[in-house]
């Protein structure tokens, strides 16, 4: 499992490097800000509730949006082997999930932002220009494997929180942390711990968001869609 999810950094922190050398990374930045906020609306019941806020922050901030990562990919590749060795196996596999998602998100970012720098260049993502890359890049099985990934890591983080003592591990390791250099990797751990842990029922939080997803994944991919008039998408 550890060499799994240094696998999955390996392949962000290249893909990375690629993005910076086509010069496509400030287009990247602009789409995953572009997608957080239609993320937002097209989650605005659940946003708004407020056991559900953290949770919708996390998924927003530390999993899909324009954060800079690589501080805590790095201290993760760094520590993870020892990592291995005190976590439950559902809280690595919990973080197998999160780092393939983000993973697969930014390649299929990449694929997006060559499109709408190569055909909107200097104007601002919009519903209208995201249809169109999304449709062009397509793609259908690997975002049928992103909502999947998804799935499988409500489940797992839906276990994690009800692991006798875990969360005063978490609390505990925060000074060890901060003493290893680490500190990064804590506080995404730890916040995504509190996060769910507030939710209570994880599924009742990710089966909506995954159910509208997929419905908004086909309606864009549909072969029969007429672009302008029947963007799926809502307004941003």
């Amino acid at each position: 499992m550890a060499q799994q999810i240094i696998k999955h950094i390996h392949r962000v922190n290249a893909l990375r490097d690629l993005a910076t050398k086509l010069d496509i990374m400030p287009v990247i930045h602009q789409l995953q800000h572009w997608q957080c906020e239609r993320l937002l609306v097209s989650h605005a019941d659940l946003a708004q509730q407020k056991r559900y806020q953290k949770a919708m922050a996390f998924f927003v901030d530390e999993l899909y949006g324009p954060k800079d990562f690589s501080q805590r990919d790095a201290d993760l590749a760094r520590v993870i082997p020892k990592l291995a060795k005190v976590l439950p196996d559902k809280a690595m596999n919990a973080m197998d999930d999160a780092l393939a998602l983000n993973a697969l998100s930014f390649d299929l970012d990449m694929e997006m932002a060559q499109f709408l720098k190569a055909n909107y260049s200097h104007q601002p993502i919009d519903r209208h220009s995201y249809a169109q890359a999304y449709r062009h890049v397509g793609r259908i099985d690997d975002r049928a494997h992103q909502i999947g990934i998804i799935s499988h890591l409500g489940d797992q983080l839906g276990d994690v929180i009800k692991i006798r003592g875990i969360g005063m591990l978490i609390s505990l390791s925060r000074r060890p942390a901060k003493l290893a250099g680490v500190l990064a990797l804590h506080e995404f751990l730890e916040r995504g711990f509190n996060a769910f842990k507030a939710i209570g029922d994880v599924q009742g939080f990710v089966q909506p968001v995954l159910a509208r997803e997929k419905n908004l994944m086909g309606a864009l991919l549909d072969e029969n869609l007429t672009l302008p008039d029947d963007n799926p998408l809502p307004a941003i």
